[in-house]
């Protein structure tokens, strides 16, 4: 198919290509809105469905984003943002819904109207805001996206002042990020947003770390600071120097190794390496005033050779590491973990609870929760029975971890109409949502490491009974102490009454604060005072 298309774009003029690519973009916007309301509608069925449940700890929200979450392969916050802006665009914009059904706006665009207006609560002013963005938003796509973000909140403001995102709220936006899906292998991507006293803070302390080895370090002054936020993550207050040699006041153990536990999949610990992409010490000797020119001008010699070219590792909770990355953590000193066949009797183990070795197999078998597009670390997840203990048996075939919320939604929302879940002994398991669609997924460690032979132990036995659920079960589900819909609310007034006290306080004058009171008055269906 995609062979066809780049036969068909070769035989094309400039013209014709630019034709493509706007066609393609207007399709594109129509079939986003299909989905989204699609989405929407499974969102309404599933929160409205069952109102019994909307103060259960896992609501018909939840349910509805682990359903929407294993159609479109992603997460449950990335589903959750598609069932946002789903019933925004069918409840809220109908018109902005509309531009977009046609391809007229791009999605990213519907997106920050629909993200912007989210604080507009009276429906009256709501419906003029959808006709006012309707009507100009054909015209934003050359701006640029701070440009667009001024030209609705202009909108907003006029109709809605309480209901524009301020500038505050960039400040509670603040947060840290990690990983995207560019990283290289071996090393993580970090970006946040932080009060501008706290970034400075950190780039000072962070400086000053990275000056306190000697000048023998081979690290430049980049790969110093990056290092030394690592030897902060582990309460670090000092940054090892990497010269190698013995007398170097600055040299220390590496507090960053000794805190990391490395689950290799080889048969042998992995051995020291030297490596220069890794800035590993220099097996050379540092050049001194005695040093003759020709010796102090000889290029270094080869590295060693990794001991096992093939040996591969990942963090509990984290990243993949490459074999040399493993050497070099294990000659700083972390503690390394060879993955090992668990003893387990033919009929599993007889209690409910996995030993501590039947535990971290599966854990490290299977790598994140096992739910359909859920990358939750499995470190961080209920190791859960796939048949119900103890018809089903404290097996490797019948154990696999479940992040909290998935492992509520196969055990709360199973039966008929809900959830079915068939492991293979592999761990592997065939998940059945309500509509019937089946999902497939396989350990983490089968995609990760394909060339690998993870330890495999004889299939579990088969089940004694077919559990059914049991009365009351359902008073076992955790509850929350308001609704979901109550917090969205509550948050939303409060963030209108500090709005709201902002733009009073702001006016330049009496008169200009009686104007914002009377359209407090006027406009305002929920006054915050």
């Amino acid at each position: 198919m995609y062979e066809s298309l780049i036969i068909e774009t070769k035989g094309a003029d400039d013209g014709a290509l630019v034709d493509m690519m706007t066609s393609a973009t207007r399709t594109e916007a129509q079939h986003a809105a299909r989905r989204l309301a699609a989405i929407a509608e499974l969102t309404h069925r599933r929160c409205t469905d069952h109102e019994d449940r909307d103060l259960w700890a896992c609501d018909g929200w939840d349910a509805a984003a682990a359903e929407i979450g294993a159609a479109l392969t992603i997460n449950r916050w990335q589903a959750a943002s598609q069932m946002q802006l789903a019933l925004a665009l069918r409840d809220r914009l109908p018109e902005v819904g509309a531009l977009l059904a046609a391809g007229d706006l791009p999605l990213q665009l519907v997106t920050q109207i629909c993200w912007h207006t989210e604080h507009v609560q009276d429906p009256a002013t709501l419906t003029l805001i959808d006709i006012a963005m309707a009507g100009s938003a054909r015209e934003w796509g050359p701006l640029s996206k701070a440009d667009t973000i001024r030209q609705i909140d202009s909108w907003i403001e006029k109709f809605d002042p309480a209901a524009v995102r301020r500038t505050r709220n960039a400040v509670r936006g603040r947060d840290v990020e990690f990983g995207k899906p560019g990283d290289p292998a071996g090393v993580t991507s970090v970006w946040g947003l932080l009060l501008a006293t706290d970034a400075e803070l950190l780039k000072r302390t962070l400086t000053a770390m990275a000056y306190e080895v000697c000048d023998d370090d081979p690290r430049s002054l980049a790969q110093r600071r990056a290092d030394a936020l690592g030897i902060l993550a582990v309460r670090g207050d000092r940054l090892p120097c990497h010269c190698g040699n013995p007398d170097c006041p600055a040299a220390g153990t590496d507090p960053r190794a000794a805190a990391v536990v490395i689950h290799a999949l080889t048969g042998a610990a992995p051995q020291p390496v030297s490596d220069p992409l890794l800035d590993a010490p220099e097996s050379k000797p540092p050049v001194t005033a005695d040093t003759p020119v020709a010796e102090a001008l000889a290029p270094l010699p080869e590295p060693e050779p990794v001991s096992d070219q093939t040996a591969v590792g990942f963090l509990l909770g984290g990243p993949v590491i490459r074999a040399v990355l493993l050497s070099d953590l294990a000659a700083r000193g972390a503690t390394v973990k060879t993955v090992t066949t668990p003893q387990v009797p033919a009929a599993g183990q007889p209690q409910y609870r996995p030993s501590i070795a039947l535990d971290h197999y599966v854990r490290m078998r299977d790598i994140t929760c096992m739910h359909p597009g859920c990358d939750q670390p499995a470190v961080d997840a209920d190791l859960d029975h796939t048949v119900a203990w103890p018809a089903g048996a404290t097996h490797p075939g019948n154990l696999t971890p479940k992040c909290r919320k998935h492992h509520l939604i196969k055990t709360f929302y199973s039966g008929a109409t809900g959830w079915h879940t068939r492991q293979h002994p592999d761990g592997t398991i065939v998940w059945t949502a309500p509509t019937g669609h089946t999902y497939t997924t396989v350990p983490g460690s089968r995609i990760l490491f394909p060339d690998k032979h993870f330890p495999s132990v004889p299939p579990p036995p088969p089940a004694t009974a077919t559990p059914s659920d049991q009365p009351g079960r359902d008073l076992m589900m955790p509850t929350r102490r308001r609704t979901r819909a109550a917090d969205r609310t509550r948050r939303i007034r409060h963030e209108r009454t500090l709005n709201w006290a902002e733009l009073m306080e702001s006016a330049p004058t009496a008169e200009a604060k009686l104007q914002l009171a009377q359209r407090l008055i006027d406009g305002d269906s929920s006054p915050p005072f």
